[in-house]
């Protein structure tokens, strides 16, 4: 498939208007200083488009709109390459796709088949393969992004929803929504080597930045799975299998799994009851649930570990919870159903995506207010940012 790409800016006379007011209104020293050959660019996936809106970051404008596949649905950015990745769900009933985006020129490059209906996807640290749940198939197509193909096929639960890399490459937690059941597979092996059951609805998944630990949502009640992962033994640590540490009681239908980047505290968005609750991840307590906003959907913590923004669906606002002082601190008005997050490289921005206006709220962190609104295609569903340097 090759993608068709507009390289003018696409705004109306409304978001135009709004952007130059916001820029109008701030001084450039409030902004990083960028080196000439410095790009960063937000990619957003529409559903109900077939595109990606490409944002530049640096200039904080619409760069152009890409034509992909049908209703993509996730996009990850590879740590290591100028890539970037859109899973494409397609039709639902045949084949989904991986488009791959060629950073540096924005452009469609290669387009990879996987297997019916793919959920999620996932890259590995050292960017070399990319990991996609393929609920229609039950099944994980395991790619090789170097040579742009599907490598493996690991069959999994019914209805993998999740499937989710650990940092140390060792282990993939794959989420089985309607099998109620959570497969945790071997990497070197390609083999499954634990099947945890008792998880309704299972649904997102967060694996500790030391890989020791998998947490499951289980989103058809109200729990969420604490699994220890397996590891060798050496001199000072026994060997250990996988298994399940505890169930934990949160809220209502937890439908997302935010981690401090430390790892030490975990924040469930409880959709149905309008609460966000934190978890101790190295104990597995639940500090308490905490009132956030309307249907909260998705949440993302700051670098510095210390607030946590939450997108609530069923309003036009984005929740901002301050985990020192456990408690909602503030709120940024936005556009309508905000249900994707993501930061800027250096994490001076805040880009959330709003479903049902079709648009991207800028936010800047450092006063917790509204920038700008940039236009994106119908649906917007998910962001990754991607920042290089040009030879």
């Amino acid at each position: 498939m090759s993608g068709a790409a507009n390289s003018k800016p696409m705004y109306s006379g409304a978001f135009l208007g709004l952007a130059l007011l916001a820029l109008s209104g701030c001084k450039r020293h409030d902004f990083p200083e960028y080196p000439a050959n410095y790009r960063e660019f937000a990619y957003v996936t529409n559903g109900a488009s077939g595109t990606v809106s490409v944002l530049d970051v640096v200039h904080v404008r619409l760069d152009r709109e890409i034509q992909v596949g049908q209703h993509p649905l996730a996009v990850v950015a590879n740590p290591k390459r100028n890539e970037v990745y859109v899973l494409n769900e397609g039709n639902g009933q045949g084949y989904g796709s991986v488009s791959v985006l060629d950073a540096e020129k924005n452009a469609v490059v290669a387009t990879i088949a996987v297997r019916r209906q793919p959920m999620s996807l996932d890259v590995d640290a050292e960017g070399s393969f990319a990991y996609v749940a393929n609920s229609g198939s039950n099944s994980v197509s395991v790619i090789d992004l170097q040579a742009r193909r599907e490598f493996a096929v690991i069959g999994t639960g019914e209805r993998p929803g999740m499937a989710r890399i650990s940092p140390d490459g060792k282990s993939l937690v794959v989420s089985n929504r309607a099998g109620q059941s959570v497969s945790i597979v071997d990497v070197p092996s390609l083999r499954i080597r634990k099947v945890i059951e008792g998880c309704a609805g299972a649904s997102d998944v967060a694996i500790l930045p030391d890989s020791s630990k998998a947490f499951v949502a289980c989103s058809g009640g109200h729990q969420l799975l604490a699994i220890a992962l397996a590891r060798a033994g050496d001199s000072t640590l026994p060997a250990r299998p996988d298994a399940l540490e505890t169930v934990l009681e949160v809220g209502q239908t937890p439908v997302h799994l935010a981690l401090k980047p430390d790892g030490g505290e975990l924040f469930v968005s409880n959709s149905e009851s309008d609460s966000v609750s934190e978890v101790i991840t190295w104990t597995d307590d639940v500090g308490g649930a905490y009132l956030i906003g309307s249907h909260p959907v998705r949440g993302l913590v700051s670098k510095d570990n210390s607030l946590l923004y939450e997108c609530n669906l069923q309003s036009q606002e984005i929740s901002i919870y301050s985990i020192e002082d456990g408690k909602r601190a503030w709120s940024i008005h936005v556009g309508d159903g905000p249900d994707a997050l993501a930061f800027s490289a250096s994490g001076h921005l805040l880009f959330a995506a709003d479903e049902r206006s079709g648009d991207v709220a800028v936010i800047r962190t450092s006063t917790h207010s509204l920038f700008t609104l940039l236009p994106a295609g119908r649906e917007p569903n998910a962001i990754a940012v991607k920042a290089l340097r040009l030879p």
